[in-house]
């Protein structure tokens, strides 16, 4: 798309506009070129609105808090050019290629994540962005759409919007009390919720959620996975009935939808710009958010200059927790909800289990503990290193039992498996570790097979862990390490499970 920089009759202000919204009485300030090679100035902000213009709440509601690519627009340029030309709407570059090269939607600056092609809007070799092309090519000569207008954020707020009726420990009501605080301040802050699997954490953020949805504040939490997405959904649904709710991920339905609490993977925060007055970021410490610069890249463009950012997480990094530490905005909750101590995993040697798999074989421990669960009517859940494995386990257990099931990342019927073990139409499911956090399943057991293998680091393996236990009723569900031989990270997640249950005076004696 070519673009020029111009002064309309009517304003006294510089606009980008497209070359086909030109007309004979604008005042052309420069050659047509592509977005990302003119050089302009920021376009000011309108101070009153215009709310007379054809399309203005349809056009702010989409626009206002996100930074979209042409094709995601559901109208037309030319629908557009009023607002472009007041300045309520803002053209930027998709990527910047000075003073370095720069994608602005997901904050890529390595070179070997761009490439050219052959771009029929502008008829040159287009430079884009590889980085986050799953979300809609961004290139030099496509402009990202973002709204400069009044905000929608303040003008709709709620009154006794929290339904939910439930009670909170005492530790859970100071971690509350923390969170409420950090968000009703008016200048930015932050807040690390450092507390074990089983704490809460959910229902923790409900009165600071209610805070903020009544201030008519626009309150985002991120998380790495998909399957928490849909695992808070109907949770927050039922403590939020009233609200304005948005889940996004990867096949959403509600993709252009924006609620005032939105629920989304960090992927998805990409399309935000300046939209959020709250991000609560759950499991601040999980595959890909802690691995992938851009996620908190896109996290921090999606909020606005002085907003609250609340972190959670059990198995807190040395550099955020002493960030934290240092402006004193840690709050540590050591205890699970129920109050029950966490359970101790169990380290049982396996041998090869790899070699035995290859002849179609469970591993004889392995074997003999799926065997007595199966008898006990317990489920369980059993992570494995790899989507090999998980099918290979899956197939020789279905001769035993034609309901187990498996699922990973990529399963397109992972949402109905997942849903059929927490129904209890499973009696085990074997996963990789995408269900290893963010996911609540009460009264199963949980083993791994392979926890020396390196995708299960400490934390992983913390994770893991707690994932048995999770209710009051039946709090002391068995987790077992089947191993081939121990590693560091097996010791260092024993060794934080016996710490995290010494807090508070209570020490478990296994």
């Amino acid at each position: 798309m070519k673009v020029a920089l111009v002064t309309p009759r009517d304003t006294h202000s510089p606009v980008i506009l497209p070359l086909a919204c030109v007309n004979e009485h604008d005042e052309i300030q420069s050659d047509p070129s592509t977005i990302s090679s003119l050089n302009y100035s920021q376009i000011p902000i309108p101070e009153s609105s215009s709310n007379h213009l054809p399309g203005w709440h349809e056009v702010r509601e989409l626009l206002d808090g996100r930074a979209l690519l042409p094709d995601e627009l559901p109208f037309s340029y030319k629908k557009l050019e009023p607002f472009i030309r007041r300045g309520y709407v803002h053209m930027q570059a998709g990527i910047h290629i000075r003073p370095r090269l720069k994608c602005t939607r997901c904050g890529n600056n390595h070179k070997h994540w761009f490439s050219r092609y052959a771009c029929a809007w502008c008829d040159d070799a287009c430079l884009y962005c590889r980085a986050c092309i799953s979300m809609g090519r961004v290139t030099t000569c496509t402009p990202l759409f973002t709204w400069k207008g009044p905000a929608l954020s303040g003008e709709k707020t709620c009154v006794n919007i929290l339904a939910w009726g439930g009670e909170l420990s005492s530790l859970q009501q100071r971690a509350a009390d923390r969170i409420s605080q950090t968000i009703k301040q008016s200048r930015s802050a932050e807040l690390l919720v450092w507390a074990v699997c089983g704490a809460g954490k959910t229902e923790m953020l409900f009165p600071g959620i209610s805070c903020g949805l009544e201030k008519g504040k626009r309150v985002l939490i991120a998380t790495p996975r998909t399957d928490v997405v849909l695992e808070l959904l109907p949770r927050l649904r039922q403590a939020f009935p009233t609200a304005a709710l948005t889940g996004l991920y990867g096949g959403s339905e509600e993709r252009l939808s924006f609620g005032q609490l939105v629920v989304a993977t960090t992927h998805q925060t990409r399309r935000f710009q300046d939209a959020f007055d709250v991000a609560i970021i759950d499991e601040v410490d999980a595959f890909p958010y802690r691995f992938d610069e851009s996620l908190a890249y896109a996290v921090k463009k999606a909020t606005r200059k002085n907003a609250a950012t609340i972190y959670l997480t059990a198995t807190p990094d040395d550099r955020l927790r002493k960030r934290c530490e240092n402006k004193d905005a840690v709050i540590r909750v050591n205890r699970r909800f129920h109050g029950f101590p966490l359970p101790i995993p169990g380290f049982q040697w396996c041998g090869d289990w790899r070699k035995t798999l290859l002849r179609e074989r469970l591993p004889k421990t392995f074997s003999n503990w799926a065997d007595q669960q199966l008898a006990s009517g317990r489920q369980a859940l059993i992570f494995v290193p790899s989507v090999q494995t998980a099918k290979a386990i899956c197939k020789v257990l279905q001769q035993r039992e034609p309901s187990i099931g498996s699922v990973h990342a990529e399963d397109p019927e992972r949402k109905e498996i997942v849903e059929n073990f927490r129904n209890g139409d499973m009696p085990l499911l074997i996963t990789t570790t995408i269900l290893e956090r963010g996911v609540t399943i009460y009264g199963i057991d949980v083993a791994v097979l392979g926890s020396e293998d390196e995708v299960f680091t400490a934390s992983a393996l913390v994770q893991i862990a707690g994932r048995a236990g999770r209710s009051a009723e039946d709090p002391d569900g068995k987790v077992t390490f089947f191993h081939y031989g121990k590693t560091k990270a097996m010791h260092r997640c024993r060794k934080q499970i016996l710490a995290m249950n010494g807090k508070d005076g209570r020490e478990n004696g296994s």
